[in-house]
């Protein structure tokens, strides 16, 4: 095979369907070509000079069979390789021997986007030299001062003219207490006092309006060209990045062609990210389907230290993005017998009625069910729900949810009085949740206080990411109850509901630095059959009787 083409010398057999990028256990292939790359990246000084804090990884399992005449074939027809890609750029390079090439190279110093690059770098430059000239300075100061010399002049104006005014007024109060007398002439003279102070104030305004707009006229040439060239290059950047994209032209099994323009034209935003198809599965795809390559499985994998916002794990990994890969990896994947997607299955376990009368239903929710249905109508709490009710014209109104893979007591409101008390408790923190979870390993602490912002990270949803910033205040308080064979039995006690909260706050460093065991987002690809996070304490006033209500879900881990 060639230097980017990598053998596989194994007697693992390969899977009958190609890997369902978004939701995978990596392949046994996928392993042992990762640990070949991995390998790679210690040997090779490929890191060196990287200033990220880590980078994905991605290798495909591809199978020669279409090769064996081709002049790049070392003949031996139907034989198993990789190809390796890492998203982006690697050490400011997107050239690396052993990996595939990106879709588009924009790197080229003479290619049509580095030229036009640095011209958009002149104009910023352009801009940074007016703006930080002696002389546009000079005028913007000479200006500014200017401005607050009429303002400090006419508030001064109006302040005599305050004053004037209260002392004709108290005069006026005198007279008519009689205190004084007031005569014709004077009481016309108060008058012309008004007028002339009042057209003094026009007249000064006036005059310092003249002074401005000769001092304004200086700096608006500069202003204005300024301008002009940030809507040149506000327009230069829109084409380029236009272009760009037009340029990414994605294959697919059937050797169809889309560009990235006409992929995300029916998206929600309708124009393709920054970084659209340099990530490592569609390099991959894209890199095998020109070169005649069968696709048999893939994976990606994180390397390096986790970004400080995110949660990745060195070695872990990972499913492809959905805002950047959803839209290119649909067109790519036609063609290629895939696996379905896991996440439309139907929960292997039924929905527990725990509690129900003519105001709410208790359920206990198995992990893998939807709390309320997705966008493939796949069976859901609220769907099973309604079906149920339906004899009796009623339709459950979820009061909360819980995620997919977590498994647990939830409470559905059949009434809308009983759903506005429901959470009115929640919102004011007088419903009570516990939950336990298994964790991948030893926490430091044994107990205490997690206070986290959260916000949805928009380029990878659903996951969630820590922002200090523009994050949401979210709280949870942990105890420690077992730990055995590097696992940790914990209670969560969560305070807030943001989403993901206790999966990231068990996951990222700033919280336990220890994830939930078999999370498919946040942990470390530590092989378990689900995620091992259960709502196991629900308590609740009921919104009919006011009586004090609790239920538990025994979990039963098998954490040791």
């Amino acid at each position: 095979m060639n230097k980017i083409v990598h053998h596989l010398n194994t007697d693992i057999q390969p899977p009958h369907q190609f890997t369902f990028p978004f939701c995978y256990e990596p392949h046994p292939l996928c392993r042992l070509a990762a640990a070949e790359v991995e390998h790679h990246i210690v040997e090779s000084g490929v890191w060196q000079g990287e200033t990220s804090c880590g980078k994905m990884f991605g290798v495909l399992v591809v199978s020669e069979e279409r090769r064996a005449k081709s002049e790049e074939s070392d003949g031996s027809e139907g034989a198993l390789g990789f190809i390796a890609a890492y998203s982006g750029l690697l050490a400011g390079r997107n050239d690396w021997a052993y990996f595939v090439p990106p879709v588009f190279d924009a790197q080229q110093p003479d290619g049509h986007f580095k030229v036009t690059e640095r011209s958009i770098s002149d104009i910023n430059r352009e801009i940074d030299c007016i703006r930080h000239s002696d002389e546009y300075k000079r005028v913007k100061a000479e200006e500014a001062a200017l401005r607050q010399k009429a303002a400090d002049r006419i508030a001064a104006m109006k302040q005599h003219i305050a004053s004037a005014k209260a002392e004709r007024d108290r005069r006026r109060s005198d007279a008519q207490a009689g205190l004084v007398h007031i005569s014709e002439a004077e009481t016309a003279a108060m008058t012309r006092e008004s007028q002339t102070l009042k057209a003094d104030l026009r007249r000064l305004k006036q005059r310092l309006d003249m002074e401005l707009s000769a001092a304004h006229a200086l700096t608006f040439q500069y202003d204005e060209r300024i301008a002009a060239l940030r809507q040149r290059r506000r327009s230069m950047s829109d084409e380029l990045q236009r272009w760009l994209f037009m340029q990414y032209r994605m294959l697919n099994a059937r050797g169809e062609e889309r560009n990235l323009i006409d992929i995300f034209s029916t998206t929600t935003h309708g124009i393709p990210p920054a970084g659209a198809g340099d990530c490592c599965a569609p390099k991959l795809l894209q890199y095998a389907y020109s070169h005649g390559l069968q696709p048999v499985c893939m994976a990606e994998f994180w390397w390096g230290e986790s970004p400080r916002q995110e949660i990745r794990h060195h070695l872990s990994y990972y499913p492809a993005c959905r805002s950047k890969c959803l839209p290119i990896l649909t067109h790519m994947l036609q063609g290629l017998d895939v696996e379905p997607n896991p996440l439309t299955a139907t929960a292997s376990e039924e929905l527990k009625i725990v509690y129900e009368d003519d105001a709410i239903c208790v359920v206990d929710k198995p992990a893998g069910m939807l709390s309320v249905p997705g966008k493939d109508n796949v069976e859901s709490v609220e769907s099973i729900m309604r079906q149920r009710w339906h004899q009796y014209d009623g339709n459950p109104i979820m009061v909360h949810r819980l995620d997919r893979d977590t498994s647990g007591l939830m409470v559905v409101a059949r009434t809308l009085e009983a759903y506005h008390s429901l959470q009115q408790q929640f919102a004011c923190r007088t419903a009570a949740k516990r939950y336990e979870a298994v964790l991948d390993g030893v926490p430091a602490l044994q107990q205490g206080t997690i206070s986290l912002p959260l916000m949805p990270d928009i380029t990878d949803r659903p996951r969630q990411r820590v922002d200090m910033e523009h994050g949401k205040p979210s709280v949870t308080t942990y105890r420690v109850v077992s730990t055995q064979n590097h696992r940790t039995l914990v209670w969560l006690f969560p305070h807030t509901g943001r989403t993901h909260q206790l999966r990231v706050h068990c996951a990222h460093p700033l919280g336990l630095a220890t994830p939930i065991l078999g999370d498919p987002l946040y942990g470390r690809g530590t092989a378990a059959p689900r995620m091992y996070l259960n709502a196991a304490e629900l308590e609740i006033t009921h919104p009919v009787t006011g009586r004090r209500m609790q239920w538990e879900s025994e979990s039963a881990f098998p954490f040791y």
